[in-house]
């Protein structure tokens, strides 16, 4: 009977005790001995990388087959090894060559580097990150060059980006809730090169859950002339995705918008922007009055009551119609939409009569927007606005806040509209 060697045992067992942190240790330590760069091309990681991922195939190639490198049994076996092929795959610490080994039959399909997967997919998630950031394909390519060593064409980044379609298209068509205390409806401007380069209407339905939280319920893109036929359509899918009412939509003055809204949801209060009837306002009057008109129109939307704000209004007209009747006509053909707020109290005014909810996220697609300059269709627009609607609020502290804020509107909405938040009574 075989005996061990006395001095086995404790090497056997300090081998075991090794942890991972003294394992990383020993190999940088070797690295820095041999003057290995740990990170760059050629680099450890890159090694290790290498390494690790050969392994991997190795033992997919041994489940694969039923047996292991050498071992006798192959001779008795129909499918065996038959040699390697060299792959080049970019990952996130460069180009990484690897030899993946192949079968007699063909039929070997690795899973950890599938047949013509060329990237990781942490290079993937890395360049949908930086897209959705406001990066262009150049910028992003010259970046991995720059950072990684990898070079990526800007073909392969759109074909990345592309992926994202079907993500979109899954998240425009979810189920919706039963009821939304307020909708804000906003336009982005984005530039589409359609024969030429014009500026189209891209819409963006964010809502207020009853919880107070943030859901950004679609994007739609219009081609400027819309009217009630167009808005009709819009508001139709939120419903058949399952919005049965909504308390509250909060607008600028979109054409054949309130129509509609009645048409779909009957007890919808339509509000316009103040803040947008405010800045329209200044479009029509010289800068140097700026000042003199938002202190005279304050009166009007800051009034107790919608009486009070039409006493206000005539007061405004006398001081300032003669010389700015265009903004005059402004405020007289919005005011249906714009006194119903007036009729609340000042937690639900505060919040419904602006689009001041929306801004933050209409400055993130911007910002995204403006670093293409301009698409070269509208499904390109639309990738674009989705990836940065997706990569709002990363850690969740806005949501938090977001939440925080809307506690006591959302308190006021129940005793205003008499449990309509409640679905039970839908």
């Amino acid at each position: 009977m075989a005996t061990e060697h006395p001095d086995q045992e404790p090497a056997v067992s300090a081998a075991v005790e090794i942890s991972d942190d003294q394992l990383v240790a020993m190999l940088v330590d070797r690295a820095r001995g041999n003057d290995l760069k740990l990170t760059g091309e050629g680099g450890l990681l890159q090694q290790l990388t290498k390494r690790v991922l050969e392994s991997a195939l190795e033992g997919e190639i041994t489940d694969h087959v039923g047996f292991d490198k050498h071992d006798k049994a192959s001779n008795k076996r129909d499918n065996t090894r038959n040699g390697h092929r060299s792959k080049t795959v970019i990952t996130d610490v460069g180009p990484v060559e690897i030899q993946v080994p192949r079968d007699v039959a063909g039929s070997f399909e690795p899973q950890i580097v599938r047949k013509r997967q060329r990237r990781l997919t942490g290079v993937d998630e890395l360049v949908l990150s930086l897209s959705a950031k406001g990066l262009t394909h150049g910028e992003i390519a010259a970046h991995l060059a720059e950072v990684y060593g990898t070079e990526v064409s800007k073909q392969t980044i759109s074909t990345i980006t592309d992926k994202v379609m079907d993500g979109m298209a899954e998240w425009q068509n979810r189920p919706l809730d039963r009821v939304y205390p307020v909708l804000f409806i906003d336009a982005i401007n984005v530039k589409i090169r359609d024969g030429h380069v014009a500026n189209r209407p891209v819409y963006v339905a964010l809502a207020v859950t009853a919880d107070g939280n943030r859901d950004i319920l679609g994007i739609w893109a219009g081609d400027g002339g819309e009217g009630a036929k167009y808005w009709l359509h819009v508001l139709t899918e939120l419903k058949n995705r399952g919005v049965q009412d909504v308390l509250m939509l909060v607008c600028d003055g979109l054409k054949g918008l309130p129509d509609a809204v009645t048409t779909v949801w009957p007890k919808t209060i339509v509000q316009t922007c103040v803040v947008h009837l405010l800045r329209n306002s200044f479009k029509y009057s010289a800068r140097q009055d700026y000042e003199k008109i938002a202190r005279a129109l304050k009166p009007v939307y800051t009034a107790p009551t919608e009486d009070a704000a039409a006493e206000r209004f005539i007061e405004f007209t006398d001081a300032w119609g003669k010389k700015y009747p265009a903004i005059v006509k402004l405020w007289s053909d919005a005011w249906s939409e714009f006194v119903p707020f007036l009729a609340f109290d000042v937690e639900i005014r505060k919040v419904i009569c602006s689009t001041n909810a929306i801004e933050s996220v209409n400055a993130r697609i911007r910002k995204a927007v403006r670093a293409r300059g301009h698409f070269p269709n509208e499904t390109a627009a639309l990738k674009c606005i989705y990836m940065a609607l997706m990569s709002l609020d990363p850690t969740g502290a806005g949501r938090r806040r977001w939440t925080m804020r809307w506690k006591a509107p959302l308190n006021a909405f129940q005793i205003a509209f008499e449990g309509r938040l409640d679905p039970a009574t839908h």
